[in-house]
């Protein structure tokens, strides 16, 4: 059976979306981050770069939320677009601005906002700038079709609905006025019972939730680097 390693953060929980989709079934194997699981010999024999989500499917292991859509997507055949060269070419020029896009911005716009010891109001400017203007992408995309890629559900939106669900988390309460597509299509997938289910597997396990000293220590590393 699937081994899927995950927390409740966004890229584990869009390659849930996919499982429970698909209704592939597979081993939950939660990974709490928090408590540094991540940096563990066995889990960085899976994933070198200690990262989630990453999948043992037999004796093949992929890491990165966005490989692991593709590679889950091309096997079942399954919320792919059209068997066109051009159709394919949008689905991955799309993929690829999330993977390098939408999810390291808007990653660092929280990190700057949540999580940041010192105020850094450069960088805290830089990355909500970016993180809004990769968003304004994607609603200007959105505000001409229904979907992504053509006119059928892909992995493409389930890629962006795992950090468009974090919206206001990132930018800041009222962010959502500025994106009204982006928010159609967060709520259509979010109303799938797919969705659902993905978005309450992390209920399922005891991840933990304090942001104290020692999940600083695990989740932001370059700390200890700089006082050493």
């Amino acid at each position: 059976m699937l081994k899927f390693f995950f927390n409740g953060s966004p890229n584990p929980t869009k390659v849930a979306l996919f499982l429970e989709e698909a209704g592939i079934a597979y081993e939950p194997c939660p990974v709490d981050t928090r408590k540094g699981e991540q940096f563990g010999a066995a889990f960085l024999a899976i994933n070198p770069n200690g990262k989630v989500p990453a999948i043992v499917d037999g004796d093949v292991t992929v890491f990165d939320s966005n490989a692991i859509l593709l590679y889950l997507a091309e096997k079942t055949g399954k919320f792919l677009p059209t068997g066109s060269p051009a159709a394919r070419g949008e689905m991955l020029s799309w993929l690829m601005f999330v993977a390098t896009g939408v999810g390291p911005f808007s990653g660092q716009a929280v990190h700057f906002r949540h999580h940041a010891t010192e105020k850094q109001p450069y960088a805290h400017n830089r990355y909500q700038y970016e993180a809004a203007r990769h968003f304004g992408v994607l609603e200007a995309h959105l505000a001409r079709r229904r979907y992504m890629v053509g006119d059928t559900y892909t992995i493409v939106d389930m890629d962006v609905w795992g950090w468009a669900r974090m919206l206001t988390f990132i930018l800041g309460d009222g962010a959502w006025d500025k994106f009204p597509n982006l928010k159609r299509l967060h709520d259509e997938i979010s109303a799938r019972p797919a969705a659902a289910r993905a978005v309450a597997l992390k209920d399922k396990h005891k991840f933990k939730a304090e942001m104290d000293d020692e999940a600083r220590g695990h989740m932001f590393k370059h700390l200890a680097a700089s006082a050493a």
